[in-house]
């Protein structure tokens, strides 16, 4: 039991390490594409950061399902 927990929270450091390079790559390209000042700059990080808090927390909540399928919440 002990391997399989702590080979799916490898798996889920990979996501999220996954989810860090996708945030950086998004970042850069919204400071090299943001010709269109500040607010444009706001929002596209903005929206990238809401996308990968949302992708985060999924993955967060399928590993905690998959230790424990049959909890309730």
């Amino acid at each position: 039991p002990t391997s399989a927990t702590s080979k799916s929270m490898e798996i889920v450091a990979l996501r999220m390490f996954f989810y860090f390079i996708i945030a950086v790559v998004a970042l850069f390209l919204v400071i090299v594409l943001a010709a269109r000042g500040a607010w444009s700059f706001a929002g596209r990080l903005g929206t990238a950061m809401i996308v990968l808090v949302s992708a985060a927390g999924g993955a967060l909540l399928g590993a905690q399902n998959r230790k424990d399928p049959t909890a309730e919440g």
